[in-house]
């Protein structure tokens, strides 16, 4: 089963930035699609790849920071290819 996650993280300190860039880069190196935008980070896969990635990244990025948040939103399917029509 093919899915679309729309993710935000957002360590709570004054040093977010690389924390941010560190998690994204790591996702970049999976089986998976995965596109940037000034918001979000959307990932695009099969359903146990993308959650065993986000499982394994997010407990990671967790561990490494003192307070953060992750904002999630799934869909069941791939929208990696939608292009809008208006």
């Amino acid at each position: 089963m093919q899915i679309s996650v729309d993710l935000t993280f957002s360590p709570l300190q004054d040093d977010y930035e690389t924390y941010i860039i560190d998690f994204i880069k790591r996702l970049r190196k999976a089986n998976v699609t995965v596109i940037e935008n000034p918001l979000a980070t959307q990932v695009y896969g099969e359903y146990d790849t993308v959650m065993s990635l986000l499982t394994r990244e997010m407990k990671r990025s967790f561990e490494e920071i003192g307070i953060g948040l992750f904002y999630i939103k799934l869909v069941k399917t791939n929208r990696a290819t939608y292009v809008p029509d208006f």
